[in-house]
């Protein structure tokens, strides 16, 4: 027994070394592709054409077997119509709507795909064309969406006429690039504002203190460290920290009121949030409704194209990605059996 114990150890660590091995080797060849291709693709889809896609299968579906035939018949009539009329129309100038998504974290760490799509856009649009960017973001740091913020003014500067949707949430610096918009819409309950500026952090200096610990701070230049961590803070430092933050704030507030003249800047740049339908009472955005329904509005008009950067990623990340995904399943199913549990229990 204790041979074949010996044995089957001896079998499992070889094969769990080949796997190793066999995937470094795997590793080392796509990261060698990886690096001698680009490392990002440019994804196109008319949304026109999904759209219409899926409304005939809707169709079909809910068609009696009998009248399929007849609807293929005449969606492929449909076609040869579409067809003709776009032959017609090749000489005429047909507007278009190009769709950007941006997806903010507190970094903002989306603005140098945003601002590569906002280059191929500016590069080929139209003057009578359209760009609607589908925005999301509760805010974050000042220098990153700043950066998005004027990416996004140059849809503005190169004269194109720009809305931006938000269904969830704009605030902060997500508002800060929503006011780049020609057009700003948002859902009746979306989260909308917050023009305001907040900076926390906390301060160990006691603590340190307590322990007999001290911490030397280092400056050349009187306002080089204004609040620390683990240095002791003055009344001089926090004071001049309210400055900046008061600073920061006017900016804010100017940047805002360029973009949007008719705002009364000092009664909504209070730091206040406020929902869709609100936010438009005091004139923070121009009209309610989800981006799904003005896209679907405009496919009546315009061919409406999707238009996304994407990262390919190395074969580490994709790995990563996969273990993050599983673990994070598994915990949402053992928190769900939990609460299973819980009302069993009642």
């Amino acid at each position: 027994m204790n041979e074949w114990l010996t044995e089957l150890g001896m079998f499992v660590a070889q094969l769990v070394t080949l796997v190793v091995i066999g995937g470094l080797a795997i590793a080392a060849i796509v990261r060698v592709r990886g690096e001698s291709g680009e490392r990002s693709r440019l994804r196109i889809e008319e949304l026109n054409g999904a759209r219409r896609h899926r409304r005939r299968r809707m169709q079909l579906a809910a068609s009696q077997p009998g009248a399929r035939k007849r609807l293929v018949k005449a969606f492929r009539r449909d076609d040869k119509a579409h067809e003709r009329r776009g032959r017609k129309a090749e000489g005429e100038a047909s507007p278009t709507v190009w769709v950007l998504d941006f997806h903010g974290d507190i970094k903002a760490s989306g603005t140098g795909r945003l601002a590569e799509e906002v280059s191929a856009v500016v590069s080929v649009a139209d003057q009578n064309d359209e760009v609607v960017v589908r925005l999301e973001s509760a805010g974050g740091l000042v220098h990153g969406y700043g950066l998005a913020a004027a990416e996004l003014d140059r849809l503005r500067e190169a004269g194109l006429t720009t809305t931006v949707c938000v269904d969830k949430v704009a605030a902060s610096g997500g508002y800060l690039m929503a006011c780049a918009a020609d057009q700003l819409r948002a859902a009746p309950f979306s989260v909308i504002g917050s023009i305001g500026v907040v900076a926390q952090l906390p301060n160990l200096h006691r603590l340190l203190k307590r322990h007999d610990i001290d911490m030397e701070i280092l400056t050349a230049g009187r306002y080089k460290r204004t609040l620390t961590v683990f240095g002791e803070n003055t009344e001089e430092g926090r004071e001049k920290f309210r400055d900046d933050l008061e600073t920061t704030h006017e900016l804010f507030k100017q940047h805002v009121a360029e973009r949007r003249p008719g705002l009364d800047i000092e009664a909504v740049a209070t730091g206040e949030i406020w929902y869709g339908k609100d936010a438009r009472e005091k004139g923070l955005v121009d009209a309610l409704g989800t981006s799904e329904a003005y896209l679907v509005e405009r496919m009546q008009q315009a061919r409406v194209i999707s238009l996304t950067l994407e990262h390919k990623q190395s074969l580490g990340e994709r790995l990563g990605l996969s273990v993050s995904r599983g673990v994070e399943r598994s915990i949402e199913r053992g928190m769900e059996m939990l609460d299973a549990g819980r009302w069993q229990r009642r």
